[in-house]
């Protein structure tokens, strides 16, 4: 959701209660599919009305984008998901290292407790619920995660942390409440209630499964191999095809239309992370989150 602003008007407490509450009664995905008509909307004015009022709102460093003018781009989603310039991130090159997919800021990470992941002080879910029964799930019960929060003004793309081929492809329908920290304080298992999409890939460590969570306001998420996977048309849990593909450490894999959260897991005693990787650090797509050891043999 497009809510840093609204995240520190709610605040904790019973304002932080109340916040998460009005998000109950809203229609979630109804009003996910305005913002997502209004978005799209190529007409001069309108969008350029919208994106005049996203900058008042937010600090976003259009030098690093491909095109800076953010008013040259043909709609509001195509300013938020605007490319970066060749260059302006570096990509952890070593074969071990596991790249940040993402700009964001970590919500949380570390080991899974068996098959429990820490949402926020205090809050766990449930892998199983997280990957909605998946018979690959229990993989990575007792391995490694990281959860990471995109605000309104981070770069909204997606990328791969490490080499890998793609394997699956799974959409999950669910609600669309805020991923911000004051509803991941209040909103139980809110990661495996929120709609979203599951990738899993093997690599020369195993294989890793990177979750992106659908929010509020998100109006759809994509990848490059399946184009828009949200909004769906019929809200059932879907194999999404995915044809054989292997995608570089780097390569785009996908992007939010509006902001949300990723999620990495790995396998037990595969990842280890960085110390600088822990609730509320800053990252950057590319910098080195963490190691990899133990290198594994593919499975047919």
């Amino acid at each position: 959701m497009s809510a840093e602003g609204a995240t520190a008007a709610a605040g904790g407490g019973f304002r932080g209660r109340l916040f998460v509450w009005f998000q109950y009664l809203l229609p979630q995905h109804g009003l996910s599919r305005l913002v997502l008509a209004a978005t799209r909307v190529r007409a001069p004015w309108f969008k350029n009305w919208i994106i005049r009022g996203f900058l008042k709102l937010y600090r976003v460093d259009m030098s690093e984008a491909a095109e800076s003018d953010p008013y040259r781009y043909g709609s509001f989603n195509e300013f938020f998901t605007r490319e970066l310039k060749a260059g302006a991130r570096h990509i952890a090159g070593d074969a071990d290292a596991i790249a940040s997919p993402v700009d964001g800021r970590v919500s949380e990470a570390g080991a899974i407790d068996a098959d429990r992941l820490l949402q926020a002080k205090g809050r766990h879910y449930r892998l199983a619920e997280l990957l909605a029964g998946q018979p690959w799930a229990s993989r990575f019960e007792g391995g490694s995660f990281a959860t990471i929060y995109l605000a309104p003004f981070n770069y909204h793309r997606i990328h791969m942390p490490l080499r890998g081929e793609l394997l699956e492809t799974v959409y999950v329908p669910g609600r669309l409440f805020s991923v911000n920290g004051v509803t991941a304080q209040h909103v139980p298992g809110l990661f495996a209630r929120n709609e979203r999409v599951l990738t899993l890939f093997d690599t020369d460590y195993g294989r890793f499964a990177l979750v992106m969570v659908g929010a509020l306001n998100v109006g759809s998420m994509a990848t490059v191999w399946a184009g828009d996977i949200t909004p769906a048309a019929r809200r059932l849990i879907t194999r999404v095809p995915s044809p054989p593909s292997t995608l570089e450490k780097g390569a785009e894999l996908g992007r939010f239309n509006m902001g949300s959260t990723v999620i990495l897991l790995f396998e037990p005693n595969r990842a280890r992370w960085q110390p600088q990787v822990y609730a509320g650090s800053v990252v950057r797509l590319g910098q080195s989150l963490g190691v990899l050891v133990n290198a594994a043999h593919r499975e047919p």
